[in-house]
């Protein structure tokens, strides 16, 4: 019988790029793989995909509330837990991303001797929003504890070793949130150009918060009504954004979109960007699939200084550094690359594309990823 692994999520992977592409790699090398997500909206159904069976829990809820969110969070542990209960003959593994989804491994872990791999996408508490500070320290302290006990922890950067400071992990492993090369990559079309006045297009595919430079950015192309911003994504802000750009001929919502039509959108950009404020701890350790989708485009990014992207960015000369909220520097910078030539653009692309398969690839990732389960 082949081994079998649970992937635990706090989203509906619709989609969740990490945990598919994940999950993809396992089936590939011969594991069963299961998925439990939290669907939040009531939107999706379980379903029966050819890599996973995807399990999704309908417990209502808002992304983004902060504090007025803890009962539900509390009841999706429960769920999540009798899930993992009640079909534990089923997997041998569980990889439980993020702390809303650890306790209830750990448990199992604890009371039936499951091996967990625990992926931090996003260290916790530093991601919280509108949370007391008490509150936080306290997750903190059990995060930590529980890092020290797993069997495997995953971290996406090698800088958030700093984050996790404090923490004994057993086995510590790197996994950066590179994309997952799709074989028709390069022919992926989308039409957008629908305004023959628009010279420069710019993209955004990702979580809906205003502490990511949405709103300056919106706000710098409004300006510029030849230039077309693009934006596709969820989250907490969705209908702050929304009713900031409703007027806005130049700026395309598209809302929640696939992974392949997230490429779609990036391949047609001139410039991505992922500016995200430094003030937020866990920005400070980001480490964006959107840098890694860009090199794989042989795009150029925009991030913020002081962000866990930046030191990529300078070291391979990938994008511009931004400081987060200054909108003439903002503003220079997407001038300059408006005025980039067909030649400059396709040397840039030619390089960045060769650092990324030389570095950063899936292809590597996978490597890691699977290694790591059959030495479990």
């Amino acid at each position: 019988m082949p081994k079998s692994v649970v992937f635990l999520r706090s989203n509906p992977i619709a989609p969740d790029p990490r945990v598919e592409k994940a999950s993809k790699a396992l089936f590939r090398n011969g594991y069963k793989v299961y998925i439990v997500g939290w669907d939040r909206e009531g939107k999706f159904k379980s379903e029966n995909l050819t890599h996973a069976d995807i399990i999704r829990l309908y417990i209502p809820a808002r992304f983004g509330s902060g504090i007025r969110n803890l009962p539900y969070l509390i009841k999706w542990n429960i769920r999540l837990m009798l899930w993992l209960f009640k079909h534990r003959k089923k997997y041998d593994y569980i990889h439980a991303c993020d702390f809303d989804t650890i306790l209830p491994a750990f448990v199992m872990k604890v009371f039936f001797g499951k091996k967990v791999v625990y992926d931090i996408f996003d260290f916790y508490s530093d991601m919280l929003r509108r949370v007391p500070n008490i509150i936080k320290r306290i997750i903190k302290k059990i995060d930590l504890k529980i890092i020290s006990k797993v069997d495997v922890v995953i971290i996406a950067d090698e800088n958030r070793k700093c984050q996790i400071k404090g923490s004994s992990p057993r086995k510590l492993i790197v996994i950066y949130n590179s994309p997952e090369r799709l074989n028709s990559i390069d022919d992926i079309e989308i039409e957008i150009n629908d305004n023959k006045e628009v010279i420069f297009q710019i993209s955004y595919v990702g979580l809906l918060q205003v502490e990511r430079g949405l709103l300056e950015m919106i706000e710098i192309v409004k300006r510029h009504p030849e230039w077309r911003l693009h934006l596709a994504g969820y989250g907490g802000d969705e209908d702050t954004i929304i009713s900031v750009i409703k007027d806005c001929n130049n700026i395309k919502f598209y809302g929640r979109v696939s992974y392949k039509d997230a490429l779609k959108i990036n391949k047609l950009s001139d410039v991505m960007f992922a500016t995200y404020d430094p003030k937020i701890p866990n920005h400070v350790f980001s480490s964006a699939n959107k840098l890694f989708e860009a090199m794989m485009l042989g795009k150029p990014i925009i991030v913020a200084r002081n962000t866990g992207m930046d030191k990529l960015v300078l070291k391979y000369d990938l994008g511009r550094v931004v400081e987060y909220g200054d909108l003439n520097e903002l503003e220079k910078v997407l001038t300059e690359f408006s005025l980039m030539n067909d030649k400059d653009k396709k040397l840039f692309a030619e390089r960045v594309k060769k650092i990324y398969n030389d570095y950063f690839s899936w292809d590597k990732m996978e490597e890691r990823l699977v290694s790591l389960y059959n030495n479990l």
